[in-house]
């Protein structure tokens, strides 16, 4: 009975980290209307979310490490529920950014690193991953109720109720936190590497920042890029600029290090393969899921005209079946193993992506459609279920929340990279398409030609034909044309939301790639590596 107390607070928590990310994808053109914005700048504040989380989730371990998991845990949530209080009671896109983005975004750096290592350390053995098991499926039921939820809500109440609801949530779970056990710590020296910190966050910062404003600034040929080195757009310097201070992130580690001082990252767990396959697995999985869940409600709200009730039901059966089969595949491990499973899960993802570029037409098939929604939620189902006990099964307990900390960064790495590389090749494939729809178009004047070219220089965001037209009507331009503009519109975006889909399938072909090292045998019979032992050791 305790064990399930226990599970069901940590189950809680993990539902609510995942709960409001769904619930802001199925709410994106609410979100514009409320805001007077566009999709670009709702883009932007969901990849901050998950970039504040990337940037901060070692971090985060780490003061777990030094604070007490389960202080860390409760103080995480209590910064959560400040940020969720905030974005209720938003009045403008900055307010929307500081209480969701960030201030949820640092909370969640704090609860889920310590989640991880609070599960450990309170299951064991065969409870311990069917408690990652359960976890995963929880993840799921989050990913489930969000669009249904945040839909049916959005559309006859308003989505700050959500956010509301939550502050609610985590007071209940705080309440309960004398239930977990806190798992022993190694004190390490030196405190927190706040210089380490610092130089993670920023180089990850600018890696994602670059790759958001692909869009806007073009990644080699600029378009509204600030300055223009060499002529070229900023997108591909500042990405260098990442990467560099990425490698004096990792400089500062080793000088640490040989100094006797505890790095943020011991950069030698990334040695041990299990480790290391399931950390690229994990930047591959929230990639493509949160690619996906950004692409798909524009096709269905911009294009279909879908509120965001019908978003959420149309979305439905992805996150049914993500959710069933991350609950009943952790029971696979102990027949099949973890690499054969994720490869199966890869290999539906596949298929999935393809069957759904096939349903995006101007008259969506909702029987197609739904069945590969539910397609791409048994793929994902498959991987989560296996991941998190894999991650933390190739490390001794003393390196717990460091894994859980590496874990989480990859995820929202891959989420945020995910969300906004697939909103940049949207972008970019709508920008492509159009211009060349009109360019050819024999039934628009190359005066008209020139004007719509002018206004693609400047920022563009994904819309409606219908906003389209009101656009050309409101330029005085004649009804032939303008029916003309809209259909060649139209058309474009279809283009473009299936170029981004590809890019997606790319992703999962890509993410083979990092399942080699991944356990070759079922989890019973998988005896530890070598290297895995000496690895998992205290600094």
């Amino acid at each position: 009975m305790a064990r399930r107390s226990v599970l069901a607070v940590l189950a809680a928590a993990q539902f609510l980290m995942v709960l409001d990310q769904s619930v802001m994808n199925v709410s994106i053109s609410q979100l514009v209307e409320d805001f007077d914005t566009n999709v670009t700048t709702i883009q932007g504040v969901i990849t901050l979310y998950s970039l504040t989380m990337a940037a901060l989730m070692v971090t985060g371990g780490k003061l777990g490490d030094i604070f007490g998991r389960r202080r860390a845990f409760s103080i995480g949530l209590v910064i959560y529920a400040v940020g969720s209080g905030l974005t209720a009671l938003s009045w403008s896109v900055p307010t929307l950014a500081l209480g969701w983005s960030i201030l949820e975004g640092v909370g969640a750096a704090l609860v889920l690193p310590a989640l991880v290592a609070l599960t450990a350390g309170n299951f064991e053995g065969k409870a311990r991953a069917a408690a990652y098991g359960v976890l995963g499926g929880v993840a799921g039921a989050g990913i489930a109720v969000g669009p249904i939820l945040g839909g049916w809500v959005t559309t006859n109440l308003t989505w700050r109720l959500v956010f509301a609801g939550e502050v609610v949530i985590v007071i209940g779970i705080l309440l309960c936190t004398r239930l977990l056990k806190e798992p022993p710590a190694e004190r390490q020296p030196g405190g927190l590497d706040w210089v380490g910190s610092i130089l993670s966050a920023l180089g990850l910062s600018l890696v994602v920042f670059a790759v958001l404003q692909s869009s806007n600034w073009g990644w080699l040929q600029p378009r509204n890029s600030p300055i223009t080195p060499l002529g070229f757009s900023l997108v591909p310097f500042m990405i260098a600029g990442g990467v560099l201070v990425l490698a004096g992130f990792r400089a500062w580690e080793r000088h640490r290090e040989e100094r006797g001082l505890a790095p943020l990252v011991r950069f030698e767990l990334l040695r041990v393969p299990t480790l290391r396959s399931s950390l690229g697995m994990f930047v591959a999985q929230n990639a493509i899921l949160l690619g996906i869940f950004f692409t798909v409600p524009l096709y269905l709200q911009v294009v279909q005209g879908y509120d965001a009730f019908k978003t959420g039901v149309q979305m439905l059966p992805v996150s049914i079946a993500m959710l069933v089969t991350a609950m009943g595949a952790s029971r696979l491990a102990s027949r099949w193993s973890a690499r054969t499973i994720v490869r199966a899960g890869l290999a539906m993802l596949l298929v999935a992506t393809a069957v759904l570029i096939g349903t995006i037409d101007p008259e969506i098939n909702t029987t197609s459609f739904a069945v590969a929604m539910a397609a791409i939620g048994i793929g994902m189902g498959l991987i989560v279920s296996q991941l998190g006990n894999v991650a933390q099964s190739a490390v001794g307990d003393a390196d717990r929340s460091e894994a859980g900390g590496l874990q989480f960064t990859a995820q929202q790495f891959g989420a945020a990279v995910g969300t906004a590389l697939i909103g940049a090749v949207l972008i970019t494939g709508l920008i492509s398409s159009f211009s060349s729809n009109i360019s050819s178009d024999s039934r628009i004047s190359a005066d008209v030609s020139q004007q719509v070219g002018i206004r693609l220089e400047g920022q563009v965001s994904f819309v409606s034909a219908d906003q389209v037209r009101t656009a050309a009507d409101d330029a005085g331009i004649d009804q032939a044309t303008t029916d003309a503009l809209v259909e060649n519109y139209a058309d474009s975006q279809l283009k473009a939301l299936k170029t981004a889909l590809l890019a997606a399938g790319f992703i999962v072909l890509a993410a083979f790639f990092t399942t080699g090292s991944l356990p070759s045998r079922p989890t019973d019979s998988t005896p530890e590596a070598p290297g895995e032992a000496k690895a998992s050791a205290p600094a």
